[in-house]
């Protein structure tokens, strides 16, 4: 196999790894909220709206590759992870309860699982977009002229 073979069979690879990241995530997103009726509160709803489209946006740019996706995706993944950062300070308390966006409806500190004692769905949320935006970087470097 010849060098740019590999090297696009590589960033294939990791655009497909991208588009599994926003899939699993998705999934899991959708059973907390249809299976175990956890209700999103507003900061779930915002990272919802930045992760959902992803799914088709990342698998347009699959077949056949297109390395132009991650204009589209990482500004999609960026506000997705600031928002995750912001929820998971609110939901550690480090953000004072007067401005808090979750002041009607569901609670956005609402403690509805935690993985290992500590790892709550912000946080998941989080961690998710944190290796996405890693990722779509790492492609972004790797399909630069």
């Amino acid at each position: 196999m010849s060098q740019p073979d590999q090297a696009n069979n590589t960033n294939w690879v990791l655009l497909f790894l991208c588009w599994l990241l926003v899939s699993v995530s998705t999934m899991i997103s959708l059973f907390f909220s249809s299976v175990l009726e956890y209700e999103p509160c507003v900061l779930c709803w915002y990272q919802r709206i930045a992760l959902f489209p992803m799914v088709f946006i990342l698998a347009a740019g699959l077949f056949p590759f297109d390395k132009s996706v991650v204009k589209f995706a990482l500004p999609l993944a960026i506000a997705g992870g600031l928002t995750a950062f912001y929820h998971s300070l609110l939901y550690a308390g480090f953000i004072p309860e007067n401005i808090q966006p979750c002041s009607k409806g569901v609670s956005c500190t609402e403690k509805y699982f935690e993985l290992f004692g500590f790892v709550s769905i912000p946080m998941l949320s989080f961690f998710a977009f944190s290796t996405l935006i890693a990722l779509l970087i790492i492609l972004k470097k790797r399909t630069s002229p």
